[in-house]
Parts: structure tokens; C-alpha cells; sequence
């Protein structure tokens, strides 16, 4: 008997087919869902390496790894194998009852061998948002058991992004999602971010990266340091706009954490698993966490999966003096997403990804990118490893902005869609981060697009009357 080959899921429906059922019945994330609507979200059907294809046909170039997660690039059969393999031997069982699977136990100890030296235990969740809701229980929990509940106020810093749950959008700082659901949380603050460009006035880099940092210490003499429980950062703010904090930043927030005995939280959801050269931020950067959140390139965003790394000094109290925590998900620990993680972490290692990051394609796209400061439009260029930022200014020598409503960034990311780029607007920052497997040449066709963008955006400004 023959086989009929079925036509592929996206050959079913027109684009504004897929695009009338998507408006009908889909609440997209971060959308203003009428004019959304109105225009027809652009129908992605297909993957392969770094480029994506759509419902029109169109082939585009993945400039940002899905959202900062396909680490390993589209179309890995070893971790499409090995979902395959664990589904049919258990597809699921939870990690309550006292009970664990062997993949959750064998990611626990893969993750205990790749992240620095102070972490050998793991809890798991299915999101970065989840990790750090789970930071904020779990740092309270700790100052609690210490006979310290007084301890209760978390530091975050404005612009951050820790999530969109109710914890995890109040350990960020993003106005606008703050405005909307009554945010932050009792005892969660903030301070100012690292951004040179945007503060750091007449000062060097290396100064204001002082200065930044000192607004911790400010902040937690403010509160009280007897209430103060931990800071939260991402070693390079990723949501934020791509903000490299100056080297003279990160070295002194780790003595402020250590002057006053305060947890310090790297949230590694981003820069985790070879993104910026390093396994994790925090060696790029220079500090040690007490605790590390991780998602996205744990599993390359083929299958959800996070968790936070908890440091021996907090791991040890809450195994030893804590009793139970009154915390956790059902799919903690789920077999197939460890399983997917373990081909993942192995398959990074048989490429060996974090090498080619930190002495191949990053620096060579460091230098591609400065090469682009010379652009009319461009006021700064940043990048670290596989993460990059350009910042659109009105006047480059007196680093002045465009007016925010202009939304010039939006501009950019318009001619970026239409030339076959995914490039992302944060105001008027435009951001790369992508896939690692990116190789030379394909930071060549990539850059090309970017130029052609910013060319295709100056024009439009100018015509605009906004130069």
C-alpha cells in the first residue's frame, strides 16, 4: 500500500487565511492587539540554521535567535531525537511525591558541571519568568530560615527585564509594564542602569561604571542595609536595549553585595549557555552569584525549560535548616525538556559553540559593528560576544536622541522586516543576538542587511524632516 505524503500544515491556508484565524482567536504577548489585527502578523512556517521562511515565501535572516534562545541554530535532529526517544519512554511524571526521572537528574548534575564552581544544585521551571518568581520566594525563604525575616527587600534596576509574571515585572524595571497591574510588588526597588551613553555625562566609561554602581550602595543605605536580601541584574541588560555596563561596574557591585552581606542574583536567562563567550555572563562579566537564573539557550527554545542554579551557601541553609519550601510547578523537572537540555548542552560541547563565540564570530563582529559608528545615524555601537546594539541618535557628536514619539527605532525594524532581517527595535536602540552558529560570512550577509537598513532609514528621516 502507498503512502500519501500530507501537504505541510502551512500549505493549508492562504497567509490571510492564517492571518484572519490568528486576529480571530490569538492575544499575542506585548501587542496592542487591534492594530495588530488591522495589519496581519507575518505567518512563520519553516527553519533551517539561521534563517526562517514565511507563509509568503520570503526567506529571512534570524538576527535574534527567536526571542535570544535558539542557541544551537533551526533544525537540530539530536534534540528533535531526542524529545522523540523521551516521549515514547516517559513523557511526563512530576518531581512531587518524591519522585524524580532520570533526565531531570542528569541535567541537575550536567548544569552542576558547566556553571561556575559555587553552584551543584538545580530547581527547575519551564520559564525564566517562573526562575524568578522562584528567586524572589526563595531569597526571602533563606533570610527567613537565618531567623532574618526583616530581609525582605529586593534591588532590581530600572530598564531591566526579569520576566512578565507579577514578581518577575517587578524585579524589572520597565515602566510601561509597571504601569499596567498595580507593579512592583511590596519590597522590590530599583536603581539606575549602567548606561554610558544615556548617563554617563562628561565622565570616562570606566568612571561612570563607578559611579553606577555606587547607586546600589546608595540604594541599600537608603533602605537599611538590615533589610535589604539581594540584588538582581543581568550581567548584560538583553531586553533593555543590548547595555554593556562599563568593566569597572560588575567588580564593584560584587563588593557592595559583599560589604553588607546581601545575595546577588545574576539572571543568566540571556547571556547563559555561550552567548556572550563565557558558559554564563557572570564569568564575562567577573562576579559571583549567590544564585542563577537560566531558560532559553538551556534547550536552544526547542522546548520550554529554566531553572535557578542556588549557590552552596544558600542551597546549604535551606537543605540543612530549612524544612520544606512551599514552592514549585508541575512540570519542574519535565523529562522531555531535560531531555532536550542534555542534547543541547552536548551538542554546544561537540560544536564547541562557547570557543567559536568568544575567538571567532565575536570578535569579528565587534569589528564589524564599530565599523558601523561611521554611519550618520549611528551614536554608539556595543557588543559582546553574540549580542550587539547600535543607538540611533539626532546628533552624534552631542549624543542627542530623536524624540521617543518619532519612534525611529520603529522606523529601522520596518525596513528591517521588509529587507528580510530580524533586527529589534528597544526605543530607538536597534539589537541583534544571533544563533550561534553563525559563521563569517553569514556576519558578512547580516551586516550587509543592517547597512541597507540604516541607509533605507536615514533616507526616510530625512524626508521626514526629522534631521
Amino acid at each position: 500500500m502507498s503512502t500519501i505524503q500530507q501537504p505541510s500544515r502551512a500549505a493549508k491556508r492562504s497567509t490571510k487565511e492564517w492571518q484572519q484565524a490568528d486576529a480571530a482567536h490569538f492575544l499575542h504577548p506585548f501587542t496592542d492587539f487591534a492594530a495588530l489585527a488591522k495589519k496581519g502578523s507575518r505567518i512563520i512556517t519553516d527553519a533551517n540554521n539561521i534563517y526562517l521562511h514565511d507563509s509568503d515565501g520570503n526567506k529571512i535572516l534570524d538576527a535574534m535567535s527567536g526571542l535570544w534562545c535558539v542557541n544551537v541554530g533551526y533544525g537540530q535532529k539530536a534534540l528533535v531525537d531526542a524529545a522523540a526517544r523521551q516521549m515514547q519512554e516517559l513523557p511526563f511524571y512530576n518531581a512531587f511525591f518524591q519522585t524524580a526521572t532520570p533526565p531531570s537528574i542528569e541535567l541537575a548534575e550536567l548544569l552542576a558541571e558547566v556553571t561556575p564552581p559555587q553552584f551543584q544544585h538545580v530547581f527547575f521551571t519551564s520559564s525564566g519568568s517562573e526562575g524568578n518568581d522562584t528567586i524572589v520566594r526563595m531569597v526571602r525563604r533563606y533570610w527567613d530560615v537565618l531567623g532574618q525575616p526583616e530581609r525582605q527587600v529586593i534591588i532590581g534596576r530600572h530598564n531591566g527585564y526579569h520576566g512578565s509574571t507579577m514578581a518577575g515585572a517587578s524585579l524589572g524595571g520597565m515602566s510601561g509594564m509597571h504601569a499596567q497591574g498595580g507593579l512592583p510588588i511590596p519590597n522590590i526597588t530599583h536603581i539606575e542602569q549602567p548606561h554610558w551613553f544615556e548617563l554617563g555625562g562628561d565622565q570616562s566609561r570606566e568612571d561612570f561604571g563607578l559611579t553606577a554602581a555606587r547607586w546600589l550602595e546608595e540604594k541599600i543605605l537608603a533602605v537599611g542595609p538590615e533589610r535589604v536580601a539581594a540584588f538582581i541584574g543581568e550581567p548584560i541588560q538583553g531586553a533593555g536595549g543590548v547595555i554593556v555596563p562599563p568593566t569597572t561596574y560588575w567588580p564593584e557591585i560584587q563588593r557592595i553585595c559583599d560589604k553588607y552581606g546581601i545575595l546577588l542574583v545574576s539572571d543568566e536567562v540571556i547571556c547563559g549557555f555561550g552567548r556572550t563567550g563565557e558558559w554564563f555572563g557572570c564569568e564575562t562579566v567577573g562576579s559571583r552569584p549567590d544564585l542563577m537564573t537560566f531558560a532559553k539557550g538551556v534547550t536552544s527554545g526547542y522546548i520550554p525549560l529554566g531553572g535557578v542554579m542556588v549557590g552552596e551557601r544558600i542551597a546549604k541553609v535551606l537543605i540543612e535548616q530549612g524544612g520544606e519550601f512551599n514552592h514549585g510547578f508541575t512540570y519542574s523537572g519535565h523529562p522531555v525538556a531535560c531531555a532536550v537540555a542534555l542534547a543541547n548542552i552536548g551538542l554546544i560541547r561537540q560544536l564547541n559553540l562557547v570557543s567559536h563565540v568568544k575567538h571567532n564570530v565575536g570578535p569579528y563582529l565587534a569589528q564589524q559593528f564599530a565599523e558601523l559608528a561611521e554611519h550618520p545615524l549611528v551614536g554608539e555601537t556595543q557588543t559582546c560576544g553574540l549580542m550587539g546594539a547600535v543607538q540611533l541618535v539626532k546628533d552624534k557628536a552631542k549624543r542627542q536622541m530623536f524624540d521617543s514619539a518619532l519612534e525611529v527605532g520603529m522606523v529601522c525594524r520596518g525596513h528591517c522586516f521588509g529587507n528580510g532581517l530580524i533586527m529589534r527595535a528597544v526605543g530607538d536602540r536597534m539589537i541583534i543576538a544571533p544563533p550561534l552558529v553563525i559563521t563569517r560570512p553569514q556576519v558578512d550577509e547580516m551586516m550587509a542587511l543592517i547597512r541597507r537598513c540604516l541607509d533605507l532609514t536615514l533616507a526616510d528621516v530625512q524626508a521626514r524632516g526629522w534631521l
